[in-house]
């Protein structure tokens, strides 16, 4: 992989490692700050959307349409199962389930159905990464999963982990192979997600409003950065960036976070978190040589 859409992937890191910072202090609004900050990437990302559709020589035909609806389907699905998921099981168990099987699945499909090649160092660097997300989000606590009601757990983030896995592969072939612009592939898939969502917080308006008291700013600074980040990754894809490679490195958003959550938080960390930093890092000097 060219140096270049390396680098470009690692900022897409940082910057979705960026917005769930900014998003965890608007926790509590819920599905309305994910429907505000949605409304503001539609109006945000208009323009440039419209540019790269007079401009861009775009073939459109059924597959095209197929696969931006396939891509907002997978999105919601994936966002649906994560909150349904948080709140039926732990945190602690969902969570490194799913970051874990996504790039693992994903990685797999590339494989099987888009014909990459697998080579010893990317097999390593992406064991790596998938390792260090797992002791950075569980902290070496593996009893966790002994637990009879973890496993609930355990479903939930295999079933997010598939999604990921699922709408990594979608849009690949779509930027890839249909040619469809990522600009365009992300503005539209959010732009049906935001009228799936739009009924329902148009019915609750009034708690919408009131849960979204002083978080508009928030709202405004994750609908920037979260498509900005996906469509880096995508354009990377685009350009010639194996999907085995891509997903796991989007992984290391996570080393990122705990090294923001320490540095610019205070949070306090761990051994066991370090060592996760440690291993993502070595993951990333193997793919870095892919």
């Amino acid at each position: 992989m060219p140096l270049h859409l390396f680098l470009l992937i690692l900022l897409a890191a940082v910057l979705h490692a960026t917005w769930n910072l900014v998003s965890k202090r608007a926790a509590a609004a819920g599905a309305s700050f994910v429907f505000a900050y949605r409304l503001f990437s539609t109006v945000l990302f208009a323009p440039w959307v419209a540019y790269v559709l007079w401009f861009d020589d775009m073939t459109w035909n059924l597959a095209v349409v197929g696969f931006i609806l396939l891509s907002s389907v997978l999105h919601l699905c994936y966002g649906l199962c994560l909150q349904r998921g948080y709140q039926a099981g732990d945190l602690s168990v969902v969570y490194p389930i799913a970051r874990g099987t996504g790039p693992l699945l994903a990685t797999g499909g590339a494989f099987m159905l888009l014909g990459e090649q697998a080579t010893a160092s990317g097999l390593i660097g992406i064991a790596c990464v998938v390792g260090g997300v797992l002791l950075i989000a569980t902290q070496a606590r593996w009893q966790l999963f002994l637990k009879p009601q973890a496993w609930v757990g355990v479903r939930w983030g295999a079933t997010i982990g598939v999604f990921i896995a699922c709408y990594t592969l979608s849009d690949a072939y779509s930027v890839k192979v249909l040619g469809i612009a990522p600009v365009v592939l992300d503005w539209m898939a959010g732009v049906g997600i935001t009228c799936m969502m739009a009924p329902a917080a148009w019915v609750q308006r009034d708690v919408v409003r009131r849960k979204m008291r002083g978080q508009w700013k928030l709202a405004f600074i994750v609908g920037l950065l979260s498509p900005t980040a996906y469509i880096l990754v995508l354009y990377a894809l685009r350009h010639g960036a194996p999907v085995s490679l891509a997903a796991p490195l989007r992984e290391t958003s996570l080393m990122v976070a705990t090294l923001a959550g320490y540095f610019i938080l205070k949070e306090k960390v761990g051994p066991i978190r370090w060592l996760g930093c440690l291993v993502i890092l070595a993951g990333v000097v193997a793919l870095s040589g892919h």
